[in-house]
Formats: structure tokens, C-alpha cells, sequence
């Protein structure tokens, strides 16, 4: 996919994509999450298998995956799942590569965020490796702060735990 850009500053424009939920299994989402993959065992050598994560996990009305489309091409996905009464869990997030820098990892955020806050979640949690600059940045300029791994067996050296309160304020 070749995104839309302006010389010299292709990540000037924003895009809004159009975003669905979508079933766990749906095969934009098993795609992505593929792909999600792939690109972490490139960085670490290492990632979990999202063929082994419930499918559960994201269905309503406690969880919800999105799938994010420019046009007709699924370009990223995001889910979230409530872990407590309290706290809900951003998994997931990707955007391909062509499509980053567009303002659609953001755009995909905003709305796991507000389906976190209407289940009545007043913090949500993530997690993500300490190479993935990129999604580090996004996570840092939409108010996540670190705090401690909240996964057991996780390696501080690798993975980054990062927290944010919800309410009122939020996107």
C-alpha cells in the first residue's frame, strides 16, 4: 500500500481511516496480528503467539478488537479487555508499516480508550517492548506513564508496562 503523501513530509497528512469492530478471528484481524508478530520476532528474537490468546478477550461488551481500513485495506488493529472492574488492557495495537506516521495508531487509541471509560475502567494498561520507538512516542504523547509490569515473568530489559488514568479528560 502506498500511502498518501506530501514530498519531504509524508507524515504531515492525517489520515481517518474508517474503524470496525471486528471478531477476533476475522481474517483482517488474524492478518494484522500475524504481522504483529512478525515484527516482533524480528526485534526480539521472541513474541507471543496470538493464535493463543482468547479469542474471548475481545468480545463485548467487556472487550472489543478494531480493525482500522484506508479504503478498502485493513491497515491496523487495536483491542482492548477489561482485567478488573477498574482496569482495562490496550493489546494488540498495530499498524502496518506504510500506513505509520498517518495519525491512525492514535485515531485507534482515542477509541479503545472511550470503550475502556464507557465499561466503567478507570485506568488502563499496556504493554510494549523498549525497541519499539514508535510506539513508545504515541504511547508518551497521549499521557501513558511507565509503572511496573503488571505480567508476571516479564523482562524489564525487553518489555515496558505503562499506565494511564481515565475519565473525564480522556480522548
Amino acid at each position: 500500500m502506498t500511502m498518501p503523501t506530501i514530498p519531504g513530509s509524508p507524515a504531515a497528512i492525517r489520515l481517518t481511516p474508517s474503524v470496525t469492530a471486528a471478531p477476533y478471528d476475522h481474517p483482517d484481524a488474524r492478518r494484522l496480528t500475524q504481522a504483529l508478530r512478525a515484527e516482533q520476532l524480528t526485534l526480539y528474537g521472541f513474541a507471543d503467539d496470538p493464535d493463543t490468546t482468547p479469542e474471548a478477550d475481545f468480545d463485548p461488551p467487556a472487550g472489543l478488537l478494531l480493525v482500522a481500513y484506508v479504503g478498502e485495506e485493513a491497515v491496523g488493529c487495536g483491542g482492548v479487555r477489561l482485567v478488573n472492574e477498574h482496569t482495562a488492557e490496550v493489546k494488540r495495537m498495530y499498524v502496518s508499516g506504510d500506513a505509520r506516521g498517518h495519525g491512525i495508531g492514535r485515531y485507534l487509541l482515542e477509541h479503545l480508550e472511550r470503550h475502556a471509560t464507557a465499561r466503567g475502567a478507570t485506568r488502563i494498561v499496556l504493554e510494549t517492548g523498549r525497541r519499539n520507538i514508535a510506539a513508545l512516542a504515541l504511547y508518551h504523547r497521549t499521557g501513558y506513564l511507565p509503572c511496573p509490569s503488571y505480567v508476571a515473568g516479564r523482562d524489564p530489559r525487553v518489555n515496558r508496562a505503562m499506565t494511564k488514568p481515565l475519565g473525564s479528560s480522556s480522548p
